[in-house]
Order: structure tokens, then C-alpha cells, then sequence
């Protein structure tokens, strides 16, 4: 991706669904390193190698807490330089009309295989950044595919157009996620979708960062290598 610039029917599609996805933008030359750290830190710390656990202990908690801990002890040389572009930076800029000043970091989003069947059950649904539905877009969140995530392998789910949802209608909504057993229908009657962030490695997603959104199961035998920088736009200019 050398200098995005998106066309109008891509810039409505990012206002109305809150996220965008983008194909090819990392080489795979450049993401090879980054997956050799990854599988070496797993087996420095004891977690993964020669493609299977090692019984870690990381096996029994829930999804949500296995990324959180994964991500604090996995150390991954240049995740931050690799990832996190000028050319990600313009593409916020054109999305957004707000050139980003400044970003947290990118951060690893890592899942091991086998956590079990695939379900939309005891998620864990939130947002980042709480804002007015139609307000100026506060944030926006990166993630990026280090390597291929295929449907069911732990992606981000991220519900399309729950920023546009307000009201007791969002709080409804909100109680459904928490117990989905009519799930299909809240989300019908909400005109809201959940987008599965899979695909190639090299692929990319921008987010509203006002969506909701949540870490997935990965019930596949592939570890799960994303990685994610938040950028905070509400003092851009």
C-alpha cells in the first residue's frame, strides 16, 4: 500500500460500518521475521514448539485473558516500526480528515490453538473509546494479520454499525451479546453484523474505535498472530 487514498464509495462504507478492510498491505517478506520471533518466544517461554502446546498453564484461562497475558510476555523485536507505517498514518488521515499525532504503541494479539468449540457464547464485547453515535470519530484501531487467520481461529469480531446504535436500543443490544441466545435476531432488528477479522497475512482492518468489538475462540490447530495500534484522534488536527 503506497499511498492510499480512498474513493468516496470507500470513505461512505467506513462512516456507515465503522471499519475497512484492506488487502496486501504487509509483504510477506516483511512479516516472516516478525512470525520467527513470535514461535521463538513461544518456545523461550515454555508455551509452544515444534507445532503443539507444552501444557502451559495459559491453556486455562478464558480467551480474553489468554491474549492479555500472552501479549504481555511475548517480546517481538520491531513489531511497532514493521507495522505501523506512514503509509497506515495517511490512510487514517484520509479516512478521517485528522492526521494521527501519536499512537500507543502496537501491541501483539496472540491466541494459541485448540481453546476450544467455536462459539459466540461468554465474550467478551467492549469498546475503547466511548463517543456519541454521529459525533466526530474519536479513534481509530489497527489490527493487523502477521499471519494467515482462517474463519474460526481467533479473530477480532467487530459488529458492524454498533456505533450507529444509541439509546435503550444499544443497551438492549449490549445484554443480548452477553447472553446470545437470540443473537440472530437483536441483530437483525439493530441492523448490526458481526465481521470475523480473518484472511491473508499482510491483510488489515481499520476500526471506529467506537464499535464494539471482541477477542474470538480459536478452535483451529493454527496459533493466532495479529497485532493492533490505537490511535487516539481526539486532539488531532
Amino acid at each position: 500500500m503506497t499511498g492510499k487514498t480512498f474513493n468516496q464509495s470507500e470513505l461512505d462504507f467506513f462512516r456507515r460500518e465503522g471499519y475497512l478492510r484492506l488487502s496486501h498491505v504487509h509483504s510477506k517478506r516483511c512479516l516472516k521475521p516478525l512470525r520467527e520471533c513470535i514461535l521463538g518466544e513461544l518456545s523461550r517461554l515454555k508455551v509452544w514448539a515444534g507445532g503443539k502446546s507444552l501444557g502451559s498453564s495459559l491453556n486455562n484461562l478464558s480467551p480474553f485473558q489468554q491474549i492479555a497475558k500472552l501479549s504481555s510476555m511475548v517480546k517481538i523485536a520491531d513489531l511497532d516500526e514493521t507495522l505501523n507505517t506512514a503509509e497506515i498514518r495517511n490512510a487514517i488521515a484520509d479516512l478521517t480528515g485528522r492526521a494521527p499525532q501519536s499512537s500507543q504503541g502496537t501491541q501483539p494479539l496472540l491466541s494459541l490453538s485448540h481453546q476450544g468449540p467455536w462459539s459466540l457464547g461468554r465474550l467478551n464485547w467492549h469498546v475503547d473509546l466511548a463517543a456519541k453515535s454521529g459525533a466526530e470519530i474519536p479513534g481509530i484501531q489497527v489490527f493487523y494479520l502477521i499471519d494467515d487467520v482462517i474463519e474460526h481461529g481467533g479473530a477480532t469480531l467487530a459488529l458492524a454499525r454498533s456505533h450507529r446504535v444509541a439509546g435503550e436500543t444499544a443497551g438492549r443490544l449490549r445484554s443480548s451479546l452477553k447472553t446470545p441466545v437470540d443473537l440472530e435476531a437483536v441483530l437483525s432488528t439493530t441492523d448490526t453484523e458481526i465481521i470475523e477479522m480473518s484472511g491473508r497475512a499482510g491483510d488489515v482492518f481499520l476500526m471506529d474505535m467506537r464499535v464494539l468489538h471482541t477477542p474470538s475462540v480459536n478452535s483451529t490447530s493454527r496459533i493466532r498472530m495479529m497485532a493492533t495500534t490505537r490511535f487516539d484522534l481526539r486532539t488531532s488536527r
